[in-house]
């Protein structure tokens, strides 16, 4: 009964929820396109004689983390794959690195008949749903057409955990009609358990975000990104990453006391959200910094104190020319970003106190001294001073992570397990 409630309230809301895209669309024109889509209103996927996996990834953190699953994939070539995205910024990503090589549509709103839409046009033999991403009527809908699921590299805060216990009798059957779930640890496992997840349909895995690696390519275009930023060595470089909106005046007030000490610092400031780039740069500009911006190509000068990361898809190689990083989303409730980003890198990591999101993950690089939590900008001006001023302790932190990500690699293979598993039993 409450699902259907659910879907009445979800119908009846529609029109506010196009015509609040079409407000985004202000900002950010891509909203305003291919809308049809989210109605499933697409073109069939021409088949090709291969077993078709669906992958949803919401946006960007989710795409990247399922990139390597869906690479390992393409490479058999013994699958079609259809990937869906909510914003414009994850399409973008799914473009850049996958080209005419996946069939690529916003997804469907969670209403039967439009999923049921989506679903003929596609026909799926597997659908796997990234991280939190479970939908009453999706889940319900692909059990109805025989096609099993997957919730990959899951994971669920306590905090989500508790709004989703608020409506158990919707949640309780939504989690049965999971066929699987890949849990990133044994916490978050105990929460879906609790929620109503049966315990011989899943598996804690690990974070696919672990087989993270920082290809020579990579490698190479940082160095050189690192020489041109910091002067040849002559200044260091702190980046604040993926941050949001009330977090960028606390970063600029910590930045402003890092340079009354040492007036040679340069700030990578990469915002969370591409429709805010403006206002950051107008922010920065508005507290007397010279900024430079990336999508610029122009060098910053010795007179530059900021560089703001305007551009898509470059974090990795932003945090490769950095010195130490700042983790965003985390002096906001948002429960923070992915540490292991940073981590690869051999970096030391900083954070606000919001880091629900990956609640494990900071707990052990916190206590591997890699990781530091501050909870204010005088705090955070203190933590990157005194990081800088003891080389060796930053780089025994930056080491220290580097290790923790390498110890706990896997994930991927055993979710390229599971996968085979499921469609080896698929329609």
């Amino acid at each position: 009964m409450l699902r259907l409630f659910y879907t009445l309230l979800f119908t009846l809301a529609l029109p506010i929820i196009v015509v609040r895209l079409w407000l985004r669309g202000s900002k950010l024109p891509a909203y305003r396109a291919r809308i049809g889509e989210r109605f499933g209103v697409i073109p069939p996927l021409e088949k090709k004689h291969k077993q078709t996996i669906w992958f949803h990834t919401v946006s960007v953190g989710e795409f990247i983390a399922a990139s390597q699953l869906i690479n390992a994939l393409l490479e058999t070539n013994q699958y079609d794959i259809v990937i869906t995205t909510t914003t414009p910024t994850g399409s973008e990503q799914v473009s850049k690195k996958f080209g005419t090589r996946v069939y690529h549509v916003y997804a469907p709103y969670d209403i039967p008949f439009l999923i049921n839409r989506f679903l003929n046009k596609t026909a799926p033999s597997l659908a796997v749903f990234m991280e939190t991403e479970l939908w009453p009527n999706t889940l319900r809908q692909c059990h109805k057409h025989g096609i099993p699921t997957l919730l990959a590299n899951g994971r669920l805060s306590a905090k989500s955990a508790k709004g989703y216990a608020k409506f158990s009798s919707l949640t309780k059957p939504m989690l049965h009609n999971l066929s699987f779930a890949a849990i990133q640890n044994s916490a978050d496992a105990e929460r879906f358990y609790r929620l109503g997840l049966a315990q011989n349909n899943s598996e804690v895995t690990g974070s696919i975000k672990f087989d993270i690696a920082v290809d020579a390519t990579i490698a190479e275009r940082a160095a050189q990104l690192k020489g041109e930023y910091s002067l040849e060595g002559k200044r260091k470089i702190l980046i604040a990453a993926s941050t949001h909106r009330g977090e960028d005046e606390i970063i600029l007030d910590a930045f402003h006391k890092l340079l009354e000490r040492d007036n040679s610092l340069l700030l990578l400031l990469v915002p969370r959200h591409p429709d805010r780039f403006n206002n950051v740069a107008q922010l920065c500009t508005t507290r007397g910094f010279y900024i430079v911006t990336r999508s610029s190509q122009q060098a910053p000068s010795a007179q530059t104190h900021i560089v703001l990361g305007d551009t898509m898809g470059e974090l990795m190689l932003m945090y490769g020319a950095a010195d130490i990083a700042f983790v965003g989303g985390s002096f906001v409730a948002n429960g923070g970003h992915n540490y292991l980003e940073p981590a690869v890198w051999g970096l030391p990591i900083v954070s606000g106190p919001s880091q629900f999101n990956f609640a494990t993950i900071a707990q052990a690089l916190t206590q591997a001294a890699s990781l530091y939590t501050v909870h204010s900008a005088d705090e955070l001006a203190d933590q990157v001073d005194g990081l800088f001023a003891n080389a060796a302790i930053a780089q025994q932190a930056g080491l220290a992570g580097k290790r923790f990500v390498s110890e706990n690699q896997g994930a991927t293979q055993k979710h390229l397990d599971i996968i085979q598993r499921l469609l080896a039993n698929a329609p």
